[in-house]
């Protein structure tokens, strides 16, 4: 039997009804609308990681991008910050498929496996358990692409270079998307974060990861590997929606900022 990474936050982030959560991000999905087609496709994209009532409307502007995909993508590479276990470099796990409601996704062992001889990168179960910031990204994807592989890493302490690295390990071809599941700012007033998530967008449209400070993004180490692999295969990178909990479905005293970004 396949060792499978069941969710831990199906009803709590997200429907864990299959039908449910199927018509809540086809709605996010619609309400995104059409993307330009004359923009370049997406080799990579940026989406926050918060429950869908409060980012699901802003990660849908990424995800209308990777719709023009399906078909072409066999496989995910998806990074994320640890938000439960603190730990040096990058983690992946033992699970051979990651479950959601809508089904199992399974695991490219195989690309894991090439990453071992790189001293940032290592087996951890631990910091997968209970961790949310890959697994709101998997319906998502699910209902976008069908079926793929993944390619599941949790960022630490680590440096943009040592996830640059990773990620020119991974980059493949057109069979491959990476994403980089990231939140802004944190539990600032509306104002302040609306002004620090435009100087973040700037950054990552610039892609320049050093403009990036500690608390602008959760996200910010995987974001800069993502943002220095680009700059060196001279790609650009676009913001599709920049939003906050004070616009979707919170309070405006203490909001979370939410982007969605195309990197191609």
């Amino acid at each position: 039997m396949p060792t499978i990474r069941h969710p831990s936050v199906a009803g709590l982030f997200y429907p864990a009804d299959p039908e449910g959560l199927a018509r809540e991000v086809r709605g996010f999905l619609a309400a995104a609308g059409v993307p330009d087609a004359v923009q370049p496709l997406p080799k990579a994209i940026i989406a926050p990681h918060a429950g869908y009532v409060y980012s699901g409307p802003v990660a849908a502007w990424a995800y209308a991008q990777v719709a023009r995909l399906a078909g072409r993508i066999a496989r995910v590479v998806l990074l994320g910050p640890a938000h439960r276990v603190a730990l040096r470099g990058l983690a992946y796990c033992r699970a051979e498929q990651f479950l959601t409601p809508l089904g199992t996704v399974e695991v490219d062992r195989a690309a894991l496996a090439s990453l071992t001889d790189m001293p940032q990168v290592r087996e951890l179960d631990a910091p997968f358990e209970g961790e949310h910031c890959l697994e709101v990204q998997l319906p998502f994807l699910q209902l976008t692409l069908g079926t793929f592989s993944l390619v599941p890493l949790l960022v630490g302490d680590a440096e943009g270079t040592e996830v640059a690295e990773v990620l020119a390990r991974l980059w493949g071809g057109d069979e491959t998307l990476i994403v980089i599941s990231s939140d802004l700012s944190h539990y600032l007033d509306y104002t302040s974060a609306k002004a620090i998530d435009a100087r973040t967008s700037q950054a990552i449209e610039d892609l320049r990861p050093e403009a990036i400070g500690y608390h602008q993004a959760c996200g910010r180490i995987p974001v800069a590997g993502l943002l220095q692999e680009a700059r060196r295969r001279g790609l650009h990178a676009r913001t599709l929606d920049l939003r906050n909990s004070g616009d979707t479905a919170g309070p405006k005293d203490r909001v979370v900022g939410y982007g969605a970004y195309a990197v191609g």
